[in-house]
């Protein structure tokens, strides 16, 4: 039995820098979540044909492990990645709550990743594998990479360290989910052209405790925030939106400073 953590992320500070090729361009200050995380692991089981568990809800094609599974078939062409997951399933411990901006589904697939790359010895280099992930989706870069922090900038595929103590911080999931898509849709209508680099150049070079206790307001941290409370005006009535808590991502996860 083979086992991995896929720790959840929060976006520190999150800006949208453009648009081009159908997808918005950002640069973002991604942290790890230490305390909490899925557990993918690989169980012996005699499968006829590739077995995910735990993520019952979520259809195969859908699923963002599969995605993965299947980006590393189509990329190696190595017939023992099949043969595993004939004697394996893969079972998901699911923490991280879902459409809640941290990460959880592609925190997933980019562990599966990393440890399929591991067990089945395929020897793909960490940039390689980064670069199939980026394909799947955005945040995988980061997860794959591994790194407790990190600026993420481009579409999401390009992940470089930042050096600084990880934050202990509390997290507050409302019940509402928000979907990316519409997010990122509301951005583009109602937001887009009000971007202006100069109010967020070189954050990327501030630390993280910096950035919350300096500049504090989560609408400016994120611009997410405004479209997602546009899509989803229910966030509104949340008490974390007006207790001095951030937006992660595209949310809805509320998170601050313990």
């Amino acid at each position: 039995m083979y086992t991995i953590n896929a720790h959840a992320k929060v976006n520190i500070f999150l800006k949208i820098t453009g648009h081009k090729e159908g997808y918005h361009t950002l640069i973002s200050r991604f942290m790890r979540v230490e305390e909490l995380y899925d557990t993918i692991t690989f169980e012996p089981c005699l499968c006829e044909a590739f077995t995910i568990e735990g993520c019952e809800g979520v259809p195969l094609e859908s699923n963002t492990i599969y995605k993965a599974y299947t980006t590393l078939i189509n990329h190696t062409r190595n017939p023992d990645i099949e043969t595993f997951f004939r004697s394996h399933k893969v079972v998901v411990t699911k923490r991280i709550p879902s459409q809640a901006g941290l990460g959880g589904g592609s925190s997933d697939a980019a562990a599966f990743m990393r440890l399929c790359n591991e067990v089945c010895g395929l020897n793909i280099e960490t940039n390689i594998l980064s670069e199939l992930g980026s394909k799947i989706g955005a945040d995988l870069p980061f997860f794959i990479h591994n790194y407790p922090s990190a600026n993420v900038s481009g579409f999401g595929e390009i992940v470089e360290p930042f050096e600084e103590e990880t934050l202990q911080l509390e997290l507050f999931t409302p019940d509402i989910g928000c979907d990316t898509a519409k997010v990122y849709q509301i951005f583009k209508k109602h937001l887009l052209n009000e971007i202006n680099p100069e109010s967020f150049k070189e954050w990327e070079k501030m630390d993280s405790r910096t950035l919350l206790e300096t500049i504090a307001d989560p609408v400016i941290l994120n611009d997410l925030y405004r479209a997602a409370l546009i899509a989803y005006p229910e966030l509104k009535e949340v008490p974390q939106a007006n207790e001095g808590w951030f937006f992660s991502g595209s949310g809805s996860t509320f998170f601050r400073l313990k």
